[in-house]
């Protein structure tokens, strides 16, 4: 590993925990439901990105295959969120 991959690594790993960090303060603070689930889609996607970054330093499969689940997974509840605020409920 190259001494500018490795330290671009360590930065991407700094700067994506950082916007966890103002996620988490908006999913506490947000003064609307809309603003939760937008910071709960942005957790996950960060979460999601932060696995990537992960496989890529320790070369290793198994962060790229639970990155795709937390992706799946991410998708399908915001959906399930959006539709319930939208009409409140989830099953017809």
């Amino acid at each position: 590993m190259t001494p500018i991959l490795f330290w671009a690594l360590k930065a991407a790993l700094f700067l994506l925990a950082v916007a966890m960090l103002c996620a988490v303060s908006r999913l506490l603070i947000g003064p609307s439901a809309q603003d939760r689930v937008m910071a709960l889609d942005c957790l996950y996607v960060n979460g999601m990105l932060m696995m990537l970054v992960l496989g890529i330093n320790y070369a290793s499969n198994v962060y790229f295959e639970a990155a795709l689940l937390v992706a799946i997974f991410g998708f399908v509840g915001s959906t399930a969120m959006a539709k319930f605020l939208l009409r409140g409920e989830v099953i017809e």
